[in-house]
């Protein structure tokens, strides 16, 4: 073989593993990839419905419901106008509480349930999870417009209403 030749085959086996390498990386970051929404944008139909995402908002005071097992629970989040109930089943953080931000990631179950499958609480009393303060502020608009299910829709032409943010690691 010729060394042209040889140098031609060596440089498609380097572009196709490059391109392997390059598919493999991307689906990785792929399946890591979870989106954010308000209350409001899953009432509008704009969550997906068969994978994982992050809800925000504020817990909904006297919405809290323990179960006998004692690490089931129940509570709405709010986004101020906009509430959609989560259950969840493990210890919630020590945070948590009535009245303040969480940040749940999980699945819409039957109906506008939220399934969740880990739930963050606000860190002190002057920082919020940024993905809460944008539900609330999103729905203090939506509120404020008094365009009930038209507000939904613009939430969601707004530029950062998608918040892209890997699934661990990113608290």
């Amino acid at each position: 073989m010729k060394p042209r030749y040889k140098r031609l085959l060596l440089i498609a086996a380097g572009l196709a593993a490059l391109g392997i390498a390059a598919a493999l990386v991307l689906s990785a970051f792929q399946k890591n990839l979870v989106f954010f929404f308000t209350p409001t944008q899953i009432l509008a139909g704009q969550a997906p419905r068969g994978s994982s995402f992050r809800m925000g908002g504020m817990v909904e005071k006297g919405s809290l419901q323990r179960q006998a097992d004692g690490v089931t629970v129940a509570f709405v989040v709010t986004d101020t106008a906009h509430s959609i109930k989560v259950n969840y089943r493990g210890i919630l953080p020590d945070l948590f509480k009535e009245g303040k931000g969480v940040v749940a990631q999980g699945r819409l179950g039957p109906g506008s349930l939220f399934l969740a499958d880990e739930v963050l609480a606000k860190h002190d009393e002057n920082y919020m999870p940024p993905d809460a303060a944008y539900a609330l502020k999103k729905g203090r608009q939506a509120k404020d417009a008094g365009q009930g299910a038209p507000a939904a829709a613009s939430v969601s032409s707004s530029a950062p209403a998608l918040n892209a943010t890997p699934s661990k690691g990113s608290k």
